[in-house]
């Protein structure tokens, strides 16, 4: 089993100024030994905010839905009562020109309905994540992506914007993907206007921290590289 305290400050220890990284588990059953959790949220995004600021916990899908597009993405059924919720927020998306009908289809979703799911910061998840979301400034951000592509584990994608909560099954599917975030992510967890997501399959962690050695190694000697050129040959 991987410490994953240890794992969590090797990221901290080479990407500067990221945010402890969350680790999202999606399980089959219901956790033993992890706190439920109490309360509600207006998004499913704000359990990235709750797990940067304390301990693990898991949720059920009823916790996630006030949040029609989350719940979506996460493929959980909204409850009869509530179901015609998805339908007033797309036709909201639809009427101030955020979102196009035709690009309802193409979201991606989770494969199945998780019957519970934990967030934790990464050094202190309970197990194996399925994926770990990265708040970075681009600089550590354009770190992690390449360290990503040189271990094999996704990172070519195409850059993706909203909902944020898409890069979650994209990440499980293709492997490691960048999200710029969207505008209700940003304002439920506080993301800052200078930064973005980085979502690493839980399964491609190891590989991708092996990398990330390399990558900043080549880094840091590009960059002494570049600025003694700099030096040496602007004129302008």
């Amino acid at each position: 089993m991987s410490d994953w305290k240890e794992m969590e400050e090797r990221f901290q220890s080479k990407l500067p100024g990221i945010r402890r990284p969350i680790a999202v588990t999606f399980l089959d059953a219901v956790p033993s030994g992890v706190e439920r959790f109490s309360g509600t949220v207006p998004s499913g995004c704000s359990f990235w905010r709750l797990a940067s600021e304390g301990g693990a916990f898991y949720t059920l899908p009823a916790d996630h839905f006030n949040c029609a597009v989350g719940s979506y993405t996460h493929n959980i059924p909204l409850s009869p009562e509530r179901e015609k919720e998805t339908e007033q927020t797309l036709k909201l998306m639809f009427t101030v020109g955020y979102i196009k009908p035709e690009e309802v289809p193409s979201i991606p979703r989770l494969a199945k309905t998780p019957a519970a799911v934990v967030y934790a910061p990464l050094g202190e998840t309970p197990g194996e994540p399925s994926a770990v979301l990265f708040a970075c400034k681009p600089g550590s951000a354009m770190l992690l992506q390449e360290a990503a592509i040189r271990a094999g584990a996704g990172g070519a994608t195409p850059t993706l914007g909203r909902p944020t909560c898409t890069s979650l099954p994209f990440a499980l599917e293709r492997g490691t993907q960048t999200s710029l975030g969207c505008i209700g992510n940003r304002v439920y967890t506080g993301l800052g206007e200078d930064e973005l997501y980085i979502v690493v399959a839980g399964k491609d962690l190891e590989k991708v921290a092996a990398a990330l050695d390399e990558i900043v190694s080549a880094n840091q000697a590009l960059q002494n590289y570049a600025t003694e050129r700099r030096t040496q040959l602007a004129t302008a």
